[in-house]
Formats: C-alpha cells, structure tokens, sequence
C-alpha cells in the first residue's frame, strides 16, 4: 500500500510541477505577444509632447518672471502653473492612451505624470513650509534642472537670511542643489 501513496505523490507532484510550467510558458508568450503587438515609438507623436510640454514650462516661467504689483499674483501664478500642468497632463493622457502607442510612449508618459505628481507634492510641500516661515505667500516651481521660488519682498529686497531659508526649504524638501534655485522677488504684492 506504500508503494502506491509513493506512487500518487510522486503524480501529484509531476502534475503539479507541469501545471506550473504550462502557466509560465503561457505568461512569457502572452508578454511577448502583447510587446511586439504594439510596434516601434511614433517620434512626431514624442516630439510634440515634449514641445507642448516645454511651451507650457516657458509661458509659466514668464508669467511668474513679469513683476506684478497685483495682491492676486500668487494666485494667479498658481492658477497658471495648474492650467500648464494640465494640459500638459492632457496631451500625456492622450499619448498613452491612443491606439497606435507603443509600450515605451506608454511607459514614458506613465513615468512623465508620475513625474508631475511628485513636482506637485513637493511644490505644496515647500510652499507650506515658507508660509510657515512668515513669508506672507509664495508659489513654486519645479522643472527637471531647476525650481523657481517667488515670494513676496519689501521695498528694499529679500534680505540674505530670508533667501537661506527659502533654499534651505527647497533643499530639504527635493534633491535640488542651491545652485539650481531661482527666487523671485514680488514687489508690492503684500
């Protein structure tokens, strides 16, 4: 009778160790199949992207470099930098979603909004803390070489501890070096 338990643990195990084989045979296949469905990058489809995506970088930066005396700047620069961002965030959307993308204008578009997300975590994250350090209002912003801090300044400009702590935020809340950081100074937006 044990020679029989052997012999049906042994089939057992056989047909286990062949279920399990078939699964990964079927899942590498079903990759493969599902990599080469989609077919080579579209680069005009790339190019206009990063366009539309540095197009809406330049009209925030210049929006936040035009001093205005106004006391809705900030929210008007915020209001900007959400509007840029979200249409950038469109066109990435649009991009990993069409019919003909390929898995890598897929995984770079994933990986460009999980890139903006984090922009957008750290960006309130710095903002909460300046605000936190008396500074009236700020807005930040986050590209991939740079940040730009404007904050409010009196008449006679930010003095140089006031500068330290805006970069000692920005410093302690992303991996952006000193050298990296832009302040703005908004006159007469207190």
């Amino acid at each position: 009778m044990t020679g029989k338990v052997k012999d049906m643990r042994k089939l057992k195990r056989n047909l286990v160790v062949v279920t399990v084989l078939f699964f990964v045979c079927a899942a590498v296949y079903l990759n493969w199949s599902y990599n080469n469905r989609w077919g080579e990058a579209d680069e005009a489809m790339v190019a206009a992207e990063d366009a539309a995506m540095a197009a809406a970088e330049e009209e925030y930066l210049a929006s936040v470099g035009a001093q205005s005396g106004d006391s809705d700047y900030f929210a008007e620069a915020r209001l900007t930098r959400q509007q840029s961002r979200d249409e950038a965030l469109s066109l990435l959307e649009k991009a990993a979603s069409s019919e003909g993308a390929s898995a890598e204008v897929i995984d770079s578009a994933m990986n460009e909004i999980a890139v903006m997300a984090q922009y957008t975590m750290n960006e309130s994250q710095i903002e909460n803390e300046l605000m936190a350090r008396d500074f009236a209002d700020c807005v930040v912003f986050m590209g991939e070489d740079s940040v730009t801090v404007a904050v409010p300044a009196p008449a006679d400009g930010l003095t140089e501890a006031q500068v330290a702590q805006i970069a000692d935020a920005v410093t302690g809340a992303s991996t952006y070096t000193t050298e990296q950081i832009t302040v703005i100074e908004v006159k007469d937006a207190q």
